[in-house]
């Protein structure tokens, strides 16, 4: 494997999880109005719904090509 795939999985893993936190953070501290109370602003939930309701799967897909990628550089 190539180290610049391997460090492009990292950023894209870093911005995912970045972007699921701040959805979580911006609705407890109120910037951001959540009516249903599921930390996904309703702002971004109305455009971005499949992003949040395939949480799982896109890290858990991101875990496992992060993994095979770490491997093949060690």
């Amino acid at each position: 494997m190539n180290t610049d795939f391997l460090v492009t999985i990292i950023f894209i893993t870093v911005l995912v999880i970045f972007i699921y936190w701040y959805a979580g953070y911006s609705t407890r501290t109120g910037k951001l109005e959540d009516k249903n109370q599921n930390y996904i602003p309703d702002s971004w939930e109305e455009n971005f719904s499949w992003f949040f309701s395939m949480k799982g799967l896109i890290m858990f897909v991101l875990g496992l090509i992060l993994g095979y990628s770490i491997h093949g550089v060690i």
